[in-house]
């Protein structure tokens, strides 16, 4: 049983920053892509960045693309998302997720792509 445990949220001004970690635990945590996705009340959740199992691919949401990072570190079973330039329309519940593949898939940016859900972090941008 895999278990991912985010943390980092909060609240902030517009333009400040958060990093965001998920601990992994369970099993073997390097050979599976991760993504974070996001949930804003009233709305479905969205996919937000993926990595692939080595940290050398990262595919982002358009409107993170430039302020949003995401990497890992396998020795850690980690991994985060580095928000920055944030924005109140960023404010929403973040979810880290443990993916089916360790690559690319065309499907990456698909819920159902992703098998282990952390509980989330709260994430509240101020105007």
């Amino acid at each position: 049983q895999v278990q991912l445990v985010e943390s980092g949220g909060g609240l902030v001004q517009a333009g400040n920053s958060l990093r965001l970690s998920c601990a992994a635990s369970g099993r073997t945590f390097s050979v599976y892509a991760m993504g974070w996705f996001r949930q804003a009340p009233g709305k479905e959740r969205e996919f937000v960045a993926f990595i692939n199992y080595s940290g050398a691919n990262t595919y982002y949401q358009d409107s993170v693309k430039g302020r949003f990072t995401i990497s890992r570190d396998n020795a850690k079973n980690t991994v985060y998302l580095q928000m920055n330039s944030l924005k109140p329309e960023d404010t929403a519940v973040y979810y880290c997720a443990e993916g089916t593949h360790w690559d690319y898939t065309p499907s990456y940016s698909d819920v159902a792509t992703y098998r282990y859900w952390g509980q989330g972090t709260q994430v509240t941008v101020s105007s």
